[in-house]
């Protein structure tokens, strides 16, 4: 008898154009389960925080600032981390816009920092994501040519082991207002292994799965996959949401079931809802409300159409 691939044992029965969730890279793997609902998000309030050594709720998004969650949180809890930090991009001016289009860049609050105040920041929350995170776990960041510099050398400074950077390709990306420079494509995934160069060993990485997606091809670092296509932004939209199918892989790539994965900017939940398709426990931090609800709809509606569905 042959071996049922992995493939095989992601794929459910499916009646064509009837699905009600997004196409990833596989199906979801909770097809036919009962539907249980996605809890509220959470805010934590100074009173917790003041006490420590809280474990998180497993499949929960916070509301409130990532590093005074996190500090609550125990040493190295979580399998891996995922994340997209803000890019800095905002610094100190207004967004730009085409006449021709909605898409703004990114002017928020939250992405608005000074050069020094923002290396201060990323120190602050890679430091607390070291710490919740387990030893050899992993650690993947988002970021572009405004932050992953920044992001990576302090990485470096930290003695934290870097596996891949992962060049992420968007065939329809936004074009370039200027005409001053090429036209921005990509951004980058900064994957890290969290311990020393070193001592860094035994991280988790998908390698068969990874190839069996590639069509029995060694995957590349080099991944060409659509921006988030508006069926995904319905409840909402977020100026970085990234699409499922980009989030998928990167979870079926570095965790395996079960896994209790942490993105600690969690903003529309991509992250969390990958995760959630993909049978992995997940915790997100996100400080915007607008933000969190979004997420939260998104979570829920998803899993009550795939869950029901027959």
């Amino acid at each position: 008898m042959e071996q049922t691939t992995f493939l095989e044992n992601t794929k459910k029965s499916r009646l064509q154009n009837a699905t009600n969730w997004q196409i990833g890279e596989v199906d979801p793997l909770d097809l036919g389960k009962p539907y249980q609902p996605i809890a509220k998000p959470l805010s934590i309030s100074t009173d917790l925080i003041a006490k420590k050594e809280l474990e998180p709720l497993k499949n929960q998004i916070y509301r409130g600032d990532s590093i005074s969650i996190m500090s609550i949180w125990p040493n190295g809890y979580f399998d891996a981390c995922i994340t997209d930090p803000p890019y800095n991009i905002a610094q100190n001016r207004k967004g730009l816009k085409w006449s021709f289009s909605s898409h703004v860049t990114i002017s928020d609050d939250w992405d608005r920092f000074s050069k020094n105040d923002y290396k201060i920041f990323t120190a602050n929350w890679l430091k607390e994501i070291c710490r919740i995170t387990k030893t050899n776990g992993n650690i993947f960041i988002f970021g572009s040519y405004h932050n992953i510099f920044t992001i990576g050398s302090i990485a470096e400074q930290m003695d934290l082991r870097v596996i891949n950077s992962i060049i992420w390709i968007k065939p329809n990306a936004q074009p370039n207002i200027t005409c001053r420079m090429f036209t921005e494509s990509t951004e980058q995934i900064l994957w890290l292994c969290n311990n020393s160069n070193k001592h860094a060993k035994k991280w988790t990485f998908n390698y068969h799965h990874m190839k069996e997606l590639n069509r029995n091809k060694q995957m590349r670092n080099f991944w060409e996959i659509p921006l988030t296509p508006m069926r995904e932004r319905i409840h909402g939209k977020h100026p970085s949401q990234k699409p499922i199918r980009l989030m998928e892989r990167i979870i079926l790539a570095g965790t395996n079931p079960k896994d209790a994965i942490i993105d600690c900017f969690s903003g529309s939940g991509s992250t969390l809802l990958a995760a959630d398709r993909l049978e992995r426990n997940w915790v997100g931090i996100e400080q915007d409300q607008t933000y969190c609800q979004i997420a939260y709809k998104r979570l829920d509606e998803e899993r009550k159409q795939r869950r029901l569905f027959r």
